[in-house]
Formats: structure tokens, sequence, C-alpha cells
């Protein structure tokens, strides 16, 4: 059972070697050539409450070789980023790593996503256009339409595996009220993500589980919903005996991130979407061993994991790019974070919190355009030159009112917020 603790989280690393997969050709590795890989998880609808109530044996062990942390979804309450509290929306607040007010997906339907905010998938084949993805789930739209495989926008951006769209066959998985057909698709993902896993090691995967969130819909808080989140334990168990074994056999670095997408109602545990403390509840465990301060000591939220990836396998994006996210890294070294920008009198008052371990200059641009959200280009204007330990700049405008977007840029962070005048 995991003891949740506001200090920890987790984010999970382990070590293998160059990838082999299932060609009895391959040859191992030479002894020092590390690659790394990366598998996450999305197991849907659990509040870090839950897990205190039910035997996990399986993420305890991912979470003892690494950490586990209190997290949260929903963006800012109340804020200009706020994010409904629903799964898709979760789904991709993580594959891009902002939230609803950029990737544009705010419910289940996925009407028009953004697409000018790249997955982590996109970013990843952006660098390494011939090393491997995939993606086992148990719902087709998280590759058709959040992945956006084969779309111009995401420039036909192509899985290289996928195990999914299962919900769809109705002959082998005839659809019951009690959702048990749910149940069996979960298995029958978990255990061919092992097996893929264990035979092929894809470079970066992501896996999707969806029965425990089914039975939260149901049942609510209840026997039934604990049985489904330690039922989906044992799956996960499936996948980490893989990457354990990737581990021993081959010299490879693997990080594995498991989640949730969002919590539950604070009244029934029935259902989730809004901004209450309990559905925006959420949590991270990974099997990474140097997790940093901000993972220990804060509450890291679900857009931090895109680029604690973006870290991990040393993926480059664009400044434009790296100007929009709204996560920070959860190992390595991390500045500052909390900016917070908002107007004193006529000027804009911008604050964060100084994470540095000695003192640091950081930079502050500022712009009063969002073209990045429609295919253009902003236009920042450099603030100047902060100490991060001040923690606070006032910036005199000609015109307070209006929209403003403020990057602080640090020698290990880049963070940014938004300002706008109320209408």
């Amino acid at each position: 059972m995991i003891r949740i603790r506001q200090t920890i989280l987790l984010i999970v690393i382990a070590f293998c070697v160059v990838q082999c997969g299932a060609d009895s050709k391959a040859k191992k590795p030479k002894i020092g050539d590390v690659e790394k890989k990366v598998v996450f998880v999305i197991i849907d609808g659990i509040a870090a409450d839950m897990l205190k109530n039910v035997n996990t044996p399986n993420l305890d062990d991912i979470a003892e070789v690494g950490g586990f942390a209190e997290a949260y979804v929903g963006g800012e309450r109340d804020g200009y980023s706020e994010t409904p509290t629903i799964s898709a929306v979760g789904y991709n607040s993580l594959l891009t790593g902002v939230w609803a007010n950029k990737h544009n997906v705010f419910g289940n339907e996925i009407k028009a996503p953004n697409y000018r905010y790249p997955t982590i998938f996109r970013v990843f084949k952006d660098n390494f256009p011939m090393k491997k993805t995939a993606i086992f789930s148990t719902w087709l739209d998280n590759r058709t339409k959040l992945i956006g495989e084969g779309l111009p926008e995401t420039k036909k951006i192509k899985m290289n595996y996928a195990f999914d769209g299962f919900e769809l066959d109705t002959i082998n998985f005839p659809h019951d009220s009690e959702r048990t057909y749910i149940k069996k698709i979960d298995e029958k993902v978990a255990i061919e993500a092992a097996r893929y896993i264990e035979s092929e090691g894809p470079d970066m995967s992501w896996v999707y589980l969806e029965f425990s969130d089914d039975m939260g819909h149901k049942f609510g808080d209840s026997p039934e919903l604990n049985a489904a989140i330690e039922f989906e334990d044992r799956l996960m168990g499936k996948i980490w005996d893989a990457v354990q074994e990737r581990e021993r056999s081959f010299n490879e670095d693997w990080l594995v991130v498991v989640t949730t997408d969002h919590g539950r109602s604070a009244k029934d545990g029935k259902g989730h979407g809004g901004q209450s403390d309990r559905e925006r509840s959420t949590w991270i465990i990974t099997n990474a061993m140097n997790t940093n301060t901000y993972f220990k000591e804060e509450k890291p939220a679900i857009v931090d994991i895109t680029p604690t990836i973006l870290r991990f396998m040393n993926l480059e994006m664009d400044d434009n790019v790296l100007f929009e996210l709204d996560g920070v890294p959860l190992f390595g070294e991390v500045d500052a974070i909390g900016l917070k920008a908002k107007l004193i009198d006529d000027g804009l008052e911008i604050s964060w919190k100084n994470r540095a371990p000695k003192s640091e200059q950081a930079t502050l641009y500022l712009t009063s355009t969002n073209d990045f959200a429609k295919g253009g280009q902003d236009q920042y204007e450099i603030i100047g030159e902060v100490l991060l330990e001040k923690e606070r700049l006032v910036v005199p405008l000609d015109d307070p009112s209006g929209f403003y977007k403020i990057v602080l840029k640090t020698p290990n962070t880049i963070l940014n917020t938004w300002h706008k005048t109320e209408e």
C-alpha cells in the first residue's frame, strides 16, 4: 500500500542497453553504450487518497526504486489555465506539457486539438526519426486524435507499433453494463505491452488502462473500485517486470513514469471534471532515482512529465515551443518555479519562487501577442536581466490593459505565464 507523502513523487528510470528487439541476429551493444528508453503509463481516474486504501505492491516497488509524489491536474484554479479534470484533457496535458488553454482539448470529444503544441511523440520523432515508438491503449482516440496519427497538422506522424481499438470490437469484446469488456481489454493491452517491451524494447511507449475509471463512475468509493485499482496494479506489474528484464539483458536506461489523469468527486467518488481538491488530486510514481527538490518538496503537475522526458532523452525543441511549456523537469536542476504576473497601479508585477542553490541571473521576456497558437511566432522583447533571489520585478507598462505573455529563462529552467485583463 502506497503511503501518500506530500514530499514524494514518482518518475521512473532504469538501465538497459541498445535496442535489440525480437531480431535474433541483433547484437548486444558494447559495454558503455547506454541507450535511453521511456515508458509512461496512465491508469485512469484514481485520486491520490485512494492509493492509501488498497494493496499495490507493484506500484510500491517502482516507488521504492524511485519515488512517489502527490500531484495535480486542472491548471491554475480560477486562472487563465484552468483545465477541466476530464480524461482526454488530462492525457493531452501530459502529452503536450501544456494546459487546455493552449492544447484546446476541453472534453472527451477531442473536437479541435491545437497541434501547434506538439506531443512528446512528435518531438521525439523530430529528434530521432529512425527510433521506435509504441502505444498500447484501451481507447483508439489516444492515437488517432490526441497524437494525431497521419494528420497534416502533426507532420503525418506514424506510431511504429499500435495495439489499440479493441473497444470497437464488439464480437470478441461484447459490451456489457458491468464493463467487464473494458477489464478484459485492459488485460489484453497490458500483456501485449509487457511482451512487446521485453522483446522489442521500443524507445518511447505509452500504455493507457481504463477499467479503474469505469468502476469509479459506476460504484464510486467502494470495494469494487478498490478491487479495480488492485487489478490495474497487477497489470502494471507485468510491464514493470518487462522493463526490469530489459535492464538485466541489455545496457539500457529506462525511465518509467506512472500517473493518472484526474481525481474523483469528494461526495462519493463517482464523478470528476470540476475543480474540487479531490478532482484535481493525482499522483506520480517513477523509477527515477535522481528526482529533484521540486519533485520531493512541492506538488508537481501532469504537465511536468513531458519536460521530464525531454530532459531524460536529451530532446531538443525550438525556443518558441519551449517558451510555451507549462511544466518543469522532475529531475536535474530547476532554478525557479511558480512564475506569476499581476497588475499593480500602472505596472506589471512579475514574481517567482527561487530554487537555485546559488545566486543566478535570469532573462525576462515579454510579448503582447499570442501568434504562436495560430501558427505564427511571437516577437518577444527582453525586459532585462534579474537576480533569481530577488523573486520579484515590476515592469512599467504604457498600456496596462490587454494581454501579455511573460517568460523567465534561467540557466536550467524556462517558465512562462500569461496576464489577461478581465473583460
